[in-house]
């Protein structure tokens, strides 16, 4: 079977980023006036997520080094629900592969999957909040702001979302996707979120907005009831400089790696338009007829959720899942179906062959394919020749190679590099 050509191109974003992320940081945290609010010695829990956020690392310390200089003792503790196989060392674990240790931080971490619950909600929620952090004397929230890849609303994926969430373990994580099929995830993070606020010593959160280059574009630092109203606006501007594909039908869209370090659905549906979940399916586009997902990426540890949205997979990739991870996180996310596992062949050249047969007898130099490294990094990616007339037309995208055969090595799989 012939196989389409393809050729490296670049896509243009909106390119602000802060240049000086040390510099916003601590003139946010001084606005804020923190001084005046936390007392010599007192404790202070920082969360830590499971997400790739650009220089989480960095802000993270930055943070911890302020909190230091005002005479507080912090402390990071993970605030990512039942991620990391739901085991206070498996959090730990994910802290790591970002960078966040002890001695990078220059704090403690404190890991557990206990909770604390603090009553109920307004609308009957219990809420819970991890043990360390109930038992500080404050808490600072530090996550980006992004759609979400499960709902749509004002509040999607941020500090709300967290404080609902994350905080709460795998015991909260689990009661509340329970309880977001019959109220709805917009319902639950809102009242959960804004009653975590109330029963809670939440010093301020930090917000991150990203750009579609996967850098940090904004910072600000919010005051606790200030959070859910200036969160939403904080979600419009995400929503306006996330990176997309470039096209909206696409006959194959082959991903080089998916991971929850990438994205909650492995590979965000925002990106790819595909998505199966008990709560519907927003996804408005791109239309992609078939999804071949080729390995899994070293910082998910193993967790493939979202593999179900693949049509094809590789045998690499199902070696390498976690399936105790990967099925964890599945059903506490009340996703089964993200945890399934496709059709998988031993060689990319079988899995192309087999995206190819199943779109409906497209010739190959029709073929619309995009190869993308993952679902985050979107500002360079392979595409067919079936593209070229829209390429010359559009000012953002820039033919970066020659058109050439998909480079197969000799084991038949893709040997192409996004960095040249």
């Amino acid at each position: 079977m012939e196989l389409p050509k393809i050729a490296l191109i670049g896509q243009h974003f909106n390119p602000i980023k802060i240049e000086d992320v040390n510099g916003l940081i601590i003139a946010e945290m001084s606005r804020l006036r923190l001084g005046e609010k936390i007392k010599h010695g007192e404790s202070v829990a920082i969360t830590g997520g499971s997400r790739g956020i650009a220089n989480i690392d960095i802000i993270t310390k930055i943070v911890v080094d302020e909190l230091k200089g005002l005479g507080a003792k912090p402390f990071i503790f993970p605030s990512m629900g039942s991620h990391g196989g739901a085991t206070s060392d498996g959090q730990i674990s994910v802290l790591e592969r970002f960078g966040i240790t002890e001695k990078n931080m220059g704090c403690p971490i404190r890991s557990t999957m206990d909770v604390k619950y603090l009553g109920d909600a307004v609308d009957g929620y219990p809420i819970y909040v991890d043990k360390y952090a109930s038992e500080a004397d404050h808490i600072v929230l530090i996550n980006r702001i992004k759609p979400h890849t499960k709902f749509k609303g004002p509040l999607e994926s941020g500090l709300m979302k967290m404080m609902a969430i994350g905080m709460g373990k795998q015991k909260g994580a689990e009661y509340y996707h329970k309880a977001a099929v019959k109220f709805t995830f917009q319902k639950i993070i809102s009242t959960v979120g804004l009653e975590v606020i109330k029963k809670c010593p939440i010093l301020f959160g930090l917000a991150i907005v990203e750009n579609g280059y996967d850098q940090t574009s904004m910072l600000q630092a919010i005051l606790p009831d200030d959070i859910p109203e200036e969160e939403e606006k904080l979600l419009s501007i995400a929503k306006q400089r996330m990176a997309r594909l470039p096209f909206n039908d696409i006959d194959v869209l082959i991903v080089d790696e998916i991971g929850k370090n990438i994205s909650g659905t492995g590979m965000d549906v925002n990106i790819t338009g595909r998505n199966r979940d008990i709560l519907g399916d927003f996804t408005k586009g791109p239309f992609i007829k078939r999804i071949f997902v080729r390995n899994l990426s070293r910082e998910s540890e193993g967790n493939a959720l979202g593999i179900g949205l693949a049509d094809f997979t590789t045998t690499r990739l199902v070696k390498n899942m976690d399936i105790k991870k990967t099925y964890i996180n599945c059903i506490t996310a009340i996703s089964p179906e993200k945890g399934s596992i496709p059709i998988y062949f031993d060689t990319d050249r079988e899995a192309i062959k087999a995206c190819l047969w199943t779109i409906g007898g497209v010739s190959a130099p029709e073929v619309r394919l995009v190869y993308i490294k993952n679902t985050l990094e979107l500002s360079r990616m392979y595409v067919s020749g079936a593209f070229k007339k829209e390429l010359h037309e559009r000012k953002d995208l820039k033919i970066l190679s020659r058109w050439e055969d998909i480079p197969l090595d000799t084991n038949g799989n893709i040997a192409c590099r996004f960095d040249e």
